[in-house]
C-alpha cells in the first residue's frame, strides 16, 4: 500500500500539483484497505501511549486525552471551545479560524502526547486555491443556499443513478448539492477538503481525503473505494480537487515546526521536532498526526463495545444516526426508497443507516425556553400522558433553527393533533417521536440488509438520556446498552493506539473501560405499535383518527 504522506503538500508546494500526485497513487487505496501501523521506534514493543483525540461536535469542540494501557483507557477532557456558527451576508458560515484556535490552544493543553486525530461531522468542506489559501469560510450545511439542488441534480442525471454510484441518503445538505449551489467558489477552487482534513493540513501541511468523510459527499464510489469521476463528469464537477484517499489509521504526517512552536512544544525552524522536555513523545520526526476514522460517526461506531456481529447502533447527538455495521452496502432499489445510506467505516466496513433528526429538536426547545433544568424537565416528563401527541422528526419543518416548539405546535394542528401544553408534553412528545423514529429506522434496516439484530447499542450524548434509552427498549422490542458517551473521542483514540501497534481489538478494550447501563423492554408493544401507525399515516397524508 503506498504511504498516505507519499506527494503531500509540505511548506510552498501548491495542492493542486500535490492532489495530482495523489490522484495518481489513488487506485491503490480503497476504502476495504486496512491500514498499516506507523513505523515504530527501536526499543520493542512499548506498553502503553497518551493521544489527542481532537473531537468537533455542532455546538463545541473539545481536545481530550486517551491513557491506553494494557488495563483499559483513560479519557480526560483538557480543553472545550463553543462552535458558534456565524451568519454574514445572509450565508450561514462555520467560524474555522475560531474552531482551528481552540485546536492550538487544546493540543497545548494536553501535555506529551503520541500522536493526534480529528474527527468531526461531515458533508461541509473547504476549497483552497492554488498557494494553498482558504477560499472563504466553510458554509454550514444548515444554510438556505442548497433548497432544490437536489431535486434539479435527481431530476437531471436519475435518483437510482446516484444511489447506484455513491449509496447515499438523499439530504439537501450533501456536499455535491453544496458543491453545485455555490459554482462560482468552485470554478476558483484547486482543492477540496473536508473539515477534519482542513485542519490536518494545517496542522501538517499534508493533503489527504480520509475515507468514512469522503464517503459522505455523494461524490464516492461505493462499489470501488474511489472518487466517482465519471459522475463528478456528469455533473461538471472537476475531479482534479479531490485528493487521495486515506484508509483510517493511516498517517497523515507531523506537526509543522510553526504549530509546535505555538503550541509550546518546540521552536520554529527545528523540523518540527520537539525540543528535550517539551510536549511531543517521540524522540524524533515530530508529533504524528493519524487520520482517524475521521467522520465522527464512524469514529463512535467504532467504539461501540459490542460483542459480536449481531447489533445495531444509534449514535446520538444532534443528529441520531442509526443503523447496523455491514461487510458490504446495500445499493437495492428498495433500500434507495427508504432512504439509506452506505458510508464508510473502520477496516472497509459500511456503516449502513439512516440519519434521524436526532436531539436537535429537544435543543432548540430548551433554548427557545431559555435553557430550563433538564433534569426536572423529564421528571415532568415522565408523569405526562404517553403519546398524546407525536411528530415526525424528519419532517423538514425541524431542519432550520429557530422557534421549535412552535414548529411542534403547527406541525400537530396540520396532522389533527392537539398540540403539547407546556413544556414537559412537549418533551415526552419529542421523546416518544424519536424512539418511534429509531423503532423505524431499526425495523426498515434488518429488512433490507438481511442482517439479524439482537441488541441496541446507544452512544453519544443521548446515552445519558434515560427516559429516551427505556423508550428505545420499549419501541425496538429489544434490549438497549448505554453507553459510551464519549464514543467518538474514544474511536479516534483508539484508533490512533492501534495505529500505534498498542491495540488489537478496539470494542474489547471498550468494554473493559466503560460504564455502560442496560435496558429491558417493559412498555407495553401494543400501545408502541399504534403509536407506530398514527406516524405512519401523518407521513402518507392519512386523515387522523378521531
Amino acid at each position: 500500500m503506498p504511504d498516505a504522506r507519499a506527494g503531500a503538500v509540505s511548506g510552498g508546494k501548491e495542492p493542486a500539483t500535490a492532489a495530482a500526485a495523489h490522484r495518481r497513487d489513488a487506485g491503490a487505496q480503497k476504502a476495504g484497505t486496512v491500514a498499516a501501523p506507523i513505523p515504530r521506534a527501536a526499543g520493542g514493543r512499548r506498553e502503553e501511549g497518551v493521544f489527542a483525540a481532537v473531537d468537533l461536535g455542532a455546538s463545541s469542540g473539545r481536545v481530550m486525552t486517551a491513557h491506553v494501557h494494557a488495563g483499559g483507557v483513560e479519557l480526560r477532557e483538557v480543553h472545550r471551545f463553543p462552535n458558534r456558527p456565524v451568519r454574514a451576508g445572509g450565508t450561514l458560515h462555520w467560524d474555522i479560524l475560531a474552531l482551528y484556535q481552540g485546536v492550538l490552544d487544546g493540543l497545548g493543553e494536553a501535555g506529551p502526547v503520541d500522536s493526534v486525530g480529528i474527527d468531526a461531522w461531515a458533508v461541509d468542506y473547504g476549497l483552497l486555491d492554488s498557494a494553498g489559501r482558504l477560499l472563504g469560510n466553510p458554509v454550514h450545511y444548515r444554510d438556505e443556499r442548497t433548497a432544490g439542488v437536489m431535486e434539479r441534480v435527481a431530476a437531471e442525471v436519475g435518483a437510482a443513478s446516484l444511489y447506484e454510484v455513491s449509496g447515499l441518503q438523499f439530504l439537501p445538505f450533501n456536499t455535491v448539492y453544496q458543491l453545485l449551489a455555490d459554482r462560482a467558489s468552485l470554478e476558483r477552487a484547486a482543492t477540496l477538503l473536508m473539515i477534519p482534513d482542513l485542519l490536518t493540513y494545517w496542522l501538517t501541511g499534508s493533503i489527504g481525503a480520509e475515507v468514512t468523510n469522503a464517503s459522505t459527499t455523494g461524490l464516492y464510489d461505493v462499489r470501488s473505494g474511489d472518487w466517482a469521476r465519471p459522475l463528478m463528469g456528469r455533473l461538471g464537477i472537476p475531479d482534479t480537487i479531490f485528493p487521495a484517499l486515506r484508509p483510517p489509521g493511516s498517517p497523515a504526517g507531523v506537526l509543522r515546526a510553526e504549530v509546535m512552536a505555538e503550541i509550546g512544544a518546540g521552536e520554529a525552524g527545528d523540523g518540527g521536532t520537539p525540543a528535550a522536555g517539551a510536549s511531543g513523545r517521540r524522540a524524533s520526526g515530530g508529533v504524528p498526526v493519524i487520520a482517524v476514522a475521521s467522520h465522527d460517526t464512524a469514529s463512535a461506531v467504532a467504539a461501540v463495545p459490542a460483542t459480536g456481529p449481531r447489533f445495531a447502533y444509534i449514535s446520538s447527538g444532534t443528529w441520531s444516526l442509526v443503523g447496523v455495521e455491514l461487510p458490504a452496502p446495500v445499493l437495492t432499489e428498495e433500500s434507495r426508497e427508504a432512504n439509506f445510506t452506505n458510508e464508510g467505516g473502520l477496516d472497509g466496513t459500511t456503516r449502513y443507516l439512516r440519519n434521524v433528526m436526532g436531539l436537535w429538536i429537544l435543543q432548540e426547545c430548551l433554548r427557545a425556553w431559555g435553557a430550563p433544568d433538564l433534569a426536572g424537565l423529564l421528571a415532568a416528563a415522565g408523569r405526562a400522558r404517553p403519546f398524546a401527541a407525536l411528530i415526525d422528526p424528519d419532517d423538514p419543518l425541524f431542519l432550520p433553527p429557530g422557534d421549535m416548539p412552535g414548529r411542534i405546535a403547527a406541525y400537530c394542528e396540520r396532522t389533527g393533533q392537539r398540540p403539547p401544553a407546556g413544556p414537559a408534553e412537549t418533551v415526552r412528545c419529542v421523546l416518544e417521536s424519536l424512539a418511534l423514529a429509531y423503532r423505524r429506522a431499526l425495523g426498515d434496516a434488518v429488512r433490507l440488509s438481511g442482517h439479524d439484530v439482537k441488541v441496541v447499542h446507544i452512544v453519544g450524548g443521548g446515552a445519558r438520556n434515560a427516559m429516551l434509552c427505556q423508550m428505545t427498549a420499549d419501541a425496538t422490542g429489544l434490549p438497549v446498552q448505554a453507553g459510551p458517551v464519549e464514543a467518538a473521542a474514544l474511536g479516534n483514540a483508539l484508533v490512533q493506539a492501534r495505529a500505534h501497534g498498542l491495540v488489537t481489538d478496539i470494542r474489547e478494550l471498550v468494554r473493559r473501560s466503560e460504564p455502560i447501563t442496560s435496558y429491558e423492554p417493559a412498555g407495553d408493544p401494543a400501545l408502541w405499535s399504534a403509536a407506530a401507525g398514527r406516524l405512519a399515516g401523518h407521513r402518507h397524508g392519512e386523515p387522523p383518527a378521531r
